[in-house]
């Protein structure tokens, strides 16, 4: 019940305040549903080369939940929010900024790192940002900029050329389903392990689908009919990644995960997260344009209102999202 008071307090003051606004943050770590709470807090400024906004959706990703575990413990000043992906309109602009005016609809990312309170807010700092093309909603925006972001970059470091074969284990997460999609459009032939929610999605793309766990590796080499080249771990941590590296015909360097950090450095397999990598969020902008016409797309499970962020977040740790999770403040 006390967070629930807290929640109906913030919003009832804010109400009477328009210098505050609602966040939702942590002052310790632990268990998201347990350390995090709505709160009512002061509503920031944007610094040189940042911009503000009045958000309209935010996109969810389980590194909000491992930050809230301590994942960053030391490295970043207490409290924190979560929410990384933005999308709203912009309603500050800080010194040196000149590719956007107020009223822009924009997306791109929340600037975790410089305040303590992110994405998962009435407004937000930005610190990238793309205008959003015409035919894109504020959902489908706030989707985009992690998975992309995550899913080219792995596709990129493993170095993915038409004509290879390649395997995405977990395609239907956010990120599987969006590597799908770009190691399409780059040529290469595609294998995916899903489930059943997206299995016909993917297979509409132009994958060929199987099932994951027991037999997977028999299932993916009478369907490749070929040596595959190279795999993508999308998947949460399974223990997959020796069937991976058997896969691609026992070289782990052709394997890449961006989620079983520990279980790649003891195989040998590649990772996304302590590589030297150069982040690609500049590719966002144009995965906009590409959602905008209607040739990608991020599969979204379910919406919440900024107030229901307890339920999104005992939605995504209970393994059955199938797809984002966007909370939509009240930006009215």
């Amino acid at each position: 019940m006390e967070n629930l008071d807290t929640s109906f307090k913030d919003e009832k003051n804010q109400a009477s305040n328009p210098a505050t606004m609602r966040a939702i943050r942590f002052h310790e770590y632990g268990e998201p549903t347990d350390v995090l709470r709505l709160e009512e807090v002061a509503i920031p400024e944007p610094g040189p080369g940042r911009i503000r906004v009045r958000v309209r959706a935010c996109g969810l990703n389980p590194v909000d939940w491992v930050t809230c575990q301590g994942h960053f413990a030391g490295q970043l000043p207490l409290p924190r929010g979560i929410g990384l992906d933005v999308a709203g309109i912009v309603d500050a602009i800080g010194e040196g900024v000149t590719d956007v005016a107020i009223g822009d609809a924009v997306l791109g990312g929340a600037d975790f790192m410089s305040g303590s309170s992110a994405g998962a807010s009435d407004q937000a700092i930005m610190y990238y940002w793309f205008r959003m093309p015409a035919g894109l909603d504020f959902v489908q925006a706030a989707a985009l900029p992690m998975a992309v972001e995550t899913a080219y970059r792995g596709i990129d470091t493993l170095g993915v050329k038409s004509g290879q074969t390649v395997l995405v284990h977990g395609a239907g997460t956010t990120v599987g389903f969006a590597a799908v999609q770009i190691t399409l459009m780059r040529g290469a032939r595609v294998i995916a392990t899903a489930g059943t929610t997206y299995a016909d999605k993917l297979r509409a793309m132009g994958a060929l689908v199987t099932s994951y766990g027991d037999g997977m590796v028999e299932r993916v080499t009478e369907l490749a009919k070929q040596p595959v080249d190279l795999a993508l771990d999308t998947a949460p941590i399974s223990g997959s990644l020796k069937d991976l590296v058997q896969i691609v015909n026992g070289h782990p360097q052709h394997v890449l995960t961006v989620s079983d950090f520990a279980a790649a450095a003891e195989l040998g397999v590649r990772a996304s997260y302590g590589e030297l990598q150069t982040a690609r969020y500049d590719v966002v902008g144009d995965f906009a344009g590409y959602a905008a016409d209607g040739k990608f797309t991020i599969p979204v499970a379910k919406t919440f209102a900024l107030d229901e962020w307890r339920s999104a977040v005992e939605t995504s740790q209970s393994g059955s999202a199938h797809g984002k999770l966007i909370l939509l403040p009240d930006s009215d």
